[in-house]
């Protein structure tokens, strides 16, 4: 497939208004603000996947946060979660910079891209099972998409994983039945791609030690790994 085709599929998805819940949620946060980024024009809408459109690596969250993606158009960009996700990606050698502020600060992936199953901050973080069905058939496309050269994937939390294990199936992998359980650090083979769970890099999570970066870093390694793509030696974060 062509490499206009990402592009033109996040542009698409950029567009979407199929949840009428979640285009009114997202616009009312837009209009509304934070009082920390009153100066800011908040993006609003559904927000792609970030990331090269050869990418080996994927990674799959759950939705945009609503002042965090919604605000500045970005996977992971502009809040908690994204500050442990792309620090950690960093530090294993696969983004350019540990931080993410907002969609013009530079910030490159290496080999990796991140999306995710629902496109729209939901409200109270929890798209329904009626909005991620509705928002499927984006992921589907990303995925065959990426087909080519993807090699691994890397799935943050339980709602990710029951979202892209039929995404998968839909796309043309082989996924088993039962379908296989996520757990943090499950690790399973799909028609030679490579599928591993991790606890979500949510607040509650990072906040509480369920996943720490060390825990963070040694699932992005080993798929890193499994993906043939090259790594940082060592470990910059000296023992972070």
């Amino acid at each position: 497939m062509d490499a206009s085709g990402l592009p033109l599929l996040d542009r698409r998805i950029a567009d979407c208004r199929a949840c009428p819940r979640l285009v009114s949620w997202r616009e009312e946060v837009a209009r509304a603000k934070r009082a920390a980024y009153a100066d800011w024009t908040y993006w609003g809408r559904p927000v792609p996947g970030f990331g090269p459109a050869d990418a080996r690596l994927l990674i799959v969250g759950l939705a945009p946060a609503a002042h965090g993606g919604n605000r500045t158009g970005r996977m992971f960009t502009g809040d908690r979660s994204g500050d442990v996700l792309y620090e950690a990606l960093y530090d294993v050698g696969l983004a350019s910079q540990p931080t993410a502020v907002h969609a013009h600060d530079g910030l490159e992936l290496y080999g990796v891209r991140v999306t995710s199953p629902v496109h729209c901050a939901p409200p109270a973080n929890k798209p329904t099972p009626e909005e991620r069905d509705t928002c499927r058939p984006w992921l589907v496309r990303e995925l065959e998409l990426l087909r080519p050269t993807l090699r691994a994937v890397v799935v943050l939390g339980a709602f990710g994983w029951q979202a892209a294990l039929p995404a998968f199936a839909e796309a043309g992998w082989s996924v088993p039945r039962p379908r296989p359980a996520f757990a943090h650090g499950a690790r399973y083979v799909l028609d030679g791609l490579e599928l591993f769970g991790c606890f979500h890099v949510s607040q509650r999570n990072t906040f509480t030690g369920r996943l720490t970066p060390a825990m963070l870093r040694d699932v992005l390694r080993t798929a890193a790994e499994a993906a043939g793509l090259p790594q940082a030696e060592g470990d910059s974060t000296g023992g972070r």
